[in-house]
Order: C-alpha cells, then sequence, then structure tokens
C-alpha cells in the first residue's frame, strides 16, 4: 500500500533553504500544467515506474494505469487495484486476494491523483527552473523541488513538463535512503467516457475475495 501511495505522491517540490522564495518562471510551468489538467473531464494514462539506486543502476521496472473521473480514480500497479468513488477507497491485493476498504480522508494530507495534477506545489513545495531539453521530438522543461517538511522521506524531486502539451511527462524521486524512484507518462487519453462504475470495487467480480472493512 505504502509503495502505491509513494507512486501517487511523486510530483513534489522545492529549495533548503526555507528563507529562498519560490521561481516564478517554474511557478508559470506548474500553473499551466494545473490549468491545463482542469480542463479535462476524464483521463486515462499508462506509465512505467522505474527504480534505481543511488549510483543510478535500474533496480526494477514496472508499468501501471490511472483513470480519473473528478474526484474519482483507479490506479492499477504492481499486483494492486485501487478504486476510489471520491468517499472510499478500495485497495485491492492480488496476492493474497484481499481487498481493504477505508474512508478517504480528505484532512490527512495524502496527495490524490488529483492533486497530484493540481496544485500540490502551492503550500508544501519551493521550486525552481532547471532548464530545458529535447526528449526525441518534445521539449522538456525540467523543475526542481525540494519539500518544506524535512521529515519527508525524499529530499529531491524533479518534475519534466511537454512544453507543448503543458502536461507532466516524468518525475524523479530522490529518497532519502539513496534510492531513485522513475515515473514517466507513456500515453495519455482525455475526455474519454467513464462510467462512475469504474471507480468502484464489485465484490461480484472477485469471487472468494477476504474483505477487511476499516471504516
Amino acid at each position: 500500500m505504502k509503495k502505491v501511495y509513494l507512486l501517487i505522491n511523486i510530483l513534489i517540490v522545492s529549495i533548503f533553504a526555507s528563507s529562498q522564495t519560490s521561481d516564478p518562471a517554474a511557478k508559470a510551468i506548474l500553473d499551466g500544467v494545473s490549468a491545463k489538467f482542469k480542463t479535462y473531464s476524464t483521463v486515462q494514462a499508462n506509465f512505467s515506474y522505474k527504480v534505481e539506486n543511488a549510483s543510478g543502476k535500474a533496480l526494477s521496472t514496472k508499468t501501471g494505469s490511472l483513470m480519473m473521473k473528478g474526484t474519482k480514480y483507479k490506479v492499477n500497479f504492481s499486483g494492486q487495484e485501487i478504486f476510489c468513488n471520491g468517499t472510499t477507497v478500495w485497495n485491492y491485493d492480488k496476492s493474497v486476494h484481499e481487498v481493504t476498504i477505508s474512508n478517504l480522508d480528505a484532512s490527512s494530507g495524502m496527495i490524490t491523483p488529483q492533486k497530484l495534477f493540481t496544485n500540490f506545489y502551492d503550500k508544501d513545495f519551493r521550486y525552481i527552473m532547471n532548464g530545458e531539453k529535447k526528449v526525441g521530438s518534445k521539449t522538456i522543461q525540467e523543475i526542481e523541488l525540494t519539500p518544506i517538511d524535512k521529515s519527508k522521506p525524499f529530499h529531491k524531486v524533479y518534475v519534466q513538463v511537454d512544453k507543448a502539451t503543458k502536461t507532466i511527462y516524468s518525475t524523479k524521486v530522490l529518497e532519502n535512503a539513496g534510492n531513485r524512484y522513475i515515473y514517466t507518462v507513456t500515453t495519455m487519453k482525455t475526455n474519454a467516457p467513464l462510467s462512475d462504475a469504474t471507480f468502484t470495487f464489485d465484490k461480484s467480480k472477485y469471487p472468494g475475495v477476504e474483505v477487511v472493512d476499516l471504516r
């Protein structure tokens, strides 16, 4: 569960010196990403997720998918499926055929997929521009971010934005323990119809599943 939410928490920001203000150019880019995302009625994305050690050696590579509609979302990643209908969260673990049910706590500070793509950066981080580069035919703008809260399990994040589409291309999280987590969007489809039922766990489709209700 924690590993999946580390993935969902994968975009954050800033500079270590608390007296330093964030870069207006970086904020303008992040504001553009947020504004663009808010125009979408639905989002469907596929992504890759790579873990590296401190020297850059790849430890593992996985893939996953994400669907969003308003405050609802569904994540498929690493043997887990997470459903959220806006009020309730179901976390299904395929390896043990068990689903855990909990209430969505909006005050917990947890970064949901929606926050990930909108104004997650305003209060918790500072940020600076780290230049532009070409990745294939794309122009990528990189923003360097550092969490203000030093108790976070990571100390630096690099967010890459596709300049033309104003969408997140990838993020790299540098964990305090030394590992690096790299998330790259491989495909994205927006505004396609998605049924509300997509975001609710249907027990009838998982015969024999063990239910752990924590509500």
